[in-house]
């Protein structure tokens, strides 16, 4: 059975790095800590000298004075409690917050080909789930865990004052208990690993299909659904009990060792106070200080308990962020302003390794021009687009943007100067003016106003009750396809991108709403360069050249017109027999 070992300087790297900001509060919760473990290891002292002093006082002066320090110790110890309490929730939710606002940019920044062999739901449950379990371990683990160590030691030295007989037995009761927990965490590591591995799982086939549930249940594939669902459950109940009894041979261990602790302080007590040596005061401190030494094992028990969760976290943590996007940031070569010339140059990618998606592809577009990127399903359109974005690397050849090669550009450069429009538009939770900028403050206003004015969404906006500040649901709801559509030009022309890529943009839209677009974009395009991807005639109609791919290869280039002209080329057989039929 595989057990999970994290070098210390893993624990100790992750500390320091997410609480270098948090010093002050950290010797706040040190000092309220350390004044708590002093008054633990006092109010017992008031305690024996109570009842000593009741047995042989005279007044009872000494008992309200012992009683009154007792009472007045306790209530100080809580108000302490209740300030660490606080202080550590605080230092808990910065640092487990810093760290998941890194793993989150971290996952923002792979490839696609992470997010395509990850489920959404899995990385949430990484970047919530596995973080989450931190919380404890960031905001009081070292802190709790010395203090309740000093605790320890520090009733041992006061026992060992009373009579080395009772230290003895005191000290063989502590090393029992802690080796025994120790030696029970091991077991139940693994444990805990696979189970944040199933709850990964299960969450992202949940979140995949709870996003599908329309086509799910149109296709009459619930019954799959719900089977595959209890599959899931039934895999994770055995390792979830696995792991509980993990858990509770722990919390069992404790409670045996208590025991054996209790009878060990019984047995102490009743020989030396039989044979005088010891006052009956300080046979009921001994009993509190074996009850009190209890609660820091306990604690220990539970910061082990919480060190094994951990364990699990900190190692899948570890590995999202040592796995390294396959594209790489590129030397941070400038692309020039203004429309952009495309070029590829013996171009040949794959998804997998097999065959090639894309093939020697080999072509130049001129700045300013449009291209007309036709070909039947498969053939490697939309591949061709990604590749422009790099969202994947090819393996062959190399694409330039104004005669610069993309893997020489910051990708955020790269992607800032090329807009793209999808047919499947995302609509996020929030206003207009956020879905239009993603949250860019620079972009004014009247500027967003006067895209959708173009666009021919004047209209609509003065219908919305806040116009800009209105709030969008999330997937569209609300919108139709044609104003989705509208919605993502404009986001796309606020960029003022040098190259427009058009992906079956305008598929969704009715022949009303095309038509529209189609006048603003002829308006928006000026000055840009376009790559439309389209399966109909009437939408490559404004194209200056004609590129058609089949099974990843270029079939044919050239010039719109001539191609039309020439009865032999294909484009043209396109035109005559109506394309919609060649391409399907």
């Amino acid at each position: 059975m595989p057990e999970f070992k994290i070098p210390l300087r893993q624990y100790a790297g992750l500390l320091r790095h997410y609480l270098r900001s948090q010093r002050r509060s950290i010797i706040a919760l040190s000092a309220l800590l350390i004044a708590g473990l002093i008054m633990q290891l006092v109010n017992p002292q008031f305690i024996r000298y109570f009842i000593d002093s009741a047995q042989g006082a005279e007044s009872n002066r000494a008992l309200w004075i012992a009683a009154g320090l007792f009472i007045g110790v306790s209530l100080l110890q809580q108000i302490v409690t209740v300030g660490a309490t606080y202080i550590s929730e605080n230092i808990g939710w910065i640092a487990t917050n810093k760290l998941r606002g890194d793993v989150a940019e971290h996952c923002l920044g792979l490839d696609m080909s992470f997010h395509k062999s990850h489920t959404t739901g899995a990385i949430i449950e990484r970047v919530d789930g596995d973080i989450n379990t931190l919380a404890n371990f960031f905001s009081n683990f070292v802190i709790t865990l010395v203090s309740n160590l000093l605790l320890v030691v520090g009733i041992l030295i006061l026992l060992y004052r009373e009579g080395w007989l009772v230290g003895i037995g005191m000290t063989f009761f502590v090393v029992a208990a802690i080796y025994s927990i120790q030696y029970i965490r091991k077991f139940a590591v693994p444990h805990w690993g696979k189970l944040r591995q199933i709850s990964a799982d299960f969450f992202g086939f949940l979140g995949e299909h709870l996003e599908g549930t329309e086509d799910t249940r149109a296709n009459g594939a619930s019954g799959f659904v719900m089977h595959k669902f209890h599959t899931l459950l039934r895999t994770w109940l055995p390792i979830r009990v696995r792991a509980f009894l993990g858990w509770a041979a722990m919390w069992i261990t404790t409670l045996v060792v208590f025991t054996i602790g209790n009878a060990i302080a019984f047995a102490l007590s009743a020989y030396l106070w039989h044979k005088g040596a010891i006052s009956i005061g300080t046979v009921y401190m001994i009993f509190y200080y074996t009850e009190l030494m209890a609660k820091p094992i306990e604690k220990i028990r539970t910061q082990m308990e919480d060190l094994q969760k951990a364990d699990a976290s900190i190692v899948r943590i570890r590995q999202l962020l040592d796995t390294q996007p396959a594209v790489r940031d590129g030397i941070g070569t400038p692309i020039p302003g203004g429309p952009l010339a495309v070029t590829f140059d013996d171009v040949t990618f794959s998804y997998e390794s097999g065959k090639a998606t894309l093939d020697g592809i080999d072509f130049h577009l001129e700045k300013g021009q449009v291209l007309g990127l036709l070909g039947r399903t498969g053939s490697g359109k939309t591949t061709l687009a990604r590749l422009m974005l790099r969202f994947y690397d090819i393996q062959q050849g190399e694409i330039r943007l104004g005669g610069v090669p993309i893997r020489d550009t910051r990708l955020r450069e790269l992607r800032g100067r090329i807009g793209m429009v999808t047919q499947n538009i995302e609509i996020f939770q929030g206003t207009v003016r956020d879905n239009l900028t993603f949250y860019d403050t620079s972009i004014p206003d009247e500027r967003m106003i006067r895209v959708l004015n173009e666009l021919g969404l004047d209209s609509w906006l003065s219908s919305l009750p806040q116009g800009l500040d209105s709030t969008l649901e999330s997937g569209g709801g609300g919108l139709s396809a044609g104003e989705a559509q509208l919605l993502a030009f404009a986001r796309v022309f606020l960029t003022d991108p040098g190259l427009v890529i058009l992906d079956e943009a305008s598929s969704r839209l009715d022949p009303a709403t095309e038509q529209l677009l189609e006048a603003a974009v002829t308006k928006l395009l000026r000055e840009r360069t376009c790559i439309i991807i389209a399966h109909r005639l009437a939408t490559v109609q404004r194209a200056d050249r004609i590129l058609i791919l089949d099974n990843g290869r270029i079939s044919e280039f050239g010039d719109r017109e001539a191609l039309a002209a020439d009865p032999d080329s294909r484009f043209s057989r396109m035109l005559a027999a109506g394309m919609e039929e060649m391409l399907v």
